[in-house]
């Protein structure tokens, strides 16, 4: 099981940024995808999740209504649309995933087994 994230960058407050998450070794299981984020000096937060094969999405209510999760389920690969980006999104970006298991508003709370590399996201003027 591998995971790639890439998409960040800096922005400014207001801008959007799209963040992708690329998984590999699968195969046909369906799994869950979170993403987190951790600020210097700050604990990581889960940010949002998405089921593999079903619709289920959930998000923290810090980014409920600005960021959205969808999926390429052909190309294995999960996009959060990050849009109305204030400063205090500003993070390292992680996606994870969970082998069998699908979104529930306790996502956060998973044991989450593996962990692409964080992707750095910077939002100021």
């Amino acid at each position: 099981v591998q995971l790639q994230a890439s998409g960040g960058g800096l922005v400014q407050p207001g801008g959007s940024l799209r963040l992708a998450c690329a998984a590999s070794g699968f195969g046909s299981d369906n799994y869950a995808i979170g993403w987190f984020r951790q600020a210097p000096g700050k604990e990581r937060e889960g940010v949002s999740c998405i089921t593999r094969n079903d619709e289920r999405t959930n998000y923290a209510d810090t980014v409920k209504g600005r960021f959205t999760a969808s999926k390429d389920n052909v190309k294995n690969t999960f996009y959060l649309q990050m849009s109305s980006l204030k400063p205090e999104d500003t993070a390292v970006y992680y996606c994870a995933t969970l082998r069998g298991f699908h979104c529930t508003p306790y996502f956060s709370d998973y044991d989450w087994t593996d962990w692409g590399q964080g992707t750095q996201v910077t939002v100021s003027s």
